[in-house]
């Protein structure tokens, strides 16, 4: 699929690593909607954007709230072809440390957001994307999930991320075999250290210590890589049913 004919639906669309998709479809010639609950960033960036671009404030989690996103984008675009969930929360905390046990609402909360969110925005825009005409090569769609290294290697205090990561990767297989019959394509994408929000509050010096934890490049990774390998992703009809890390050879120590 060319990213000109992209019409691609980017959950956690307003900053980090879906701000950069965002703008990566924009500047190739796509259309991006930007589904976010940041609702004063995602309208800044929509509106710098200009007529690329539609911005509607959501919670991958609910399913009327996506609903209503993904209309408003078929309405905007007349159809999508595209996902890139990005959308996701983060807690560290061990299951018992000195403040006591973990509480089981947060756990919960970062399956609901990461693992669960990710699910509901994948099985309604797989149902809108079935009813578009597949593309000289059959296609229909694709989809592209986010997990993390954090899947495979989650340090102490991760319980909660890694369980919600793995649970993407997971996915990708069987959801990859079942949308093969609609001609819709679903990849996972599992980052390494990447210069997100998520770090933006750190000293520069714990920055560049984290960034020389990476073999090659020695140094964080920046979201427009990530947008680079979406890109890919989309353009390459043979890249199906894939977790792919982009991470620079980290393997995650245990803490």
């Amino acid at each position: 699929m060319n990213i000109k004919d992209t019409v691609a639906v980017v959950t956690g669309g307003a900053s980090g690593l879906g701000e950069a998709v965002v703008r990566y479809v924009a500047e190739n010639g796509g259309k991006a909607v930007i589904l976010d609950l940041a609702e004063e960033r995602g309208t800044e960036l929509a509106e710098e954007l200009g007529s690329t671009a539609l911005f509607v404030k959501t919670n991958v989690a609910e399913e009327s709230s996506v609903q209503d996103a993904l209309n408003k984008a078929v309405e905007q675009f007349g159809n999508i072809n595209t996902v890139v969930n990005c959308a996701g929360i983060g807690v560290a905390k061990k299951v018992l440390s000195k403040k006591g046990v973990h509480e089981l609402q947060s756990f919960s909360k970062v399956i609901e957001v990461n693992l669960i969110g990710t699910f509901n925005v994948v099985r309604l825009a797989a149902e809108k994307m079935t009813g578009n005409e597949p593309n000289e090569s059959g296609e229909r769609g694709v989809i592209i999930n986010t997990a993390s290294v954090a899947a495979f290697e989650g340090q102490i205090g991760q319980a909660a991320y890694s369980a919600s990561k793995g649970g993407v990767a997971a996915m990708t297989m069987p959801l990859s075999r079942e949308l093969a019959a609609f001609g819709i394509r679903v990849m996972t994408i599992a980052p390494g250290l990447f210069d997100t929000p998520m770090f933006s509050s750190l000293p520069e010096e714990a920055r560049t210590a984290l960034g020389k934890m990476t073999p090659f490049p020695s140094r964080l990774g920046k979201p427009a890589e990530y947008a680079q390998l979406a890109g890919s992703i989309i353009e390459n009809p043979m890249l199906n049913g894939e977790v792919i890390r982009l991470d620079g050879a980290i393997r995650m120590q245990p803490k």
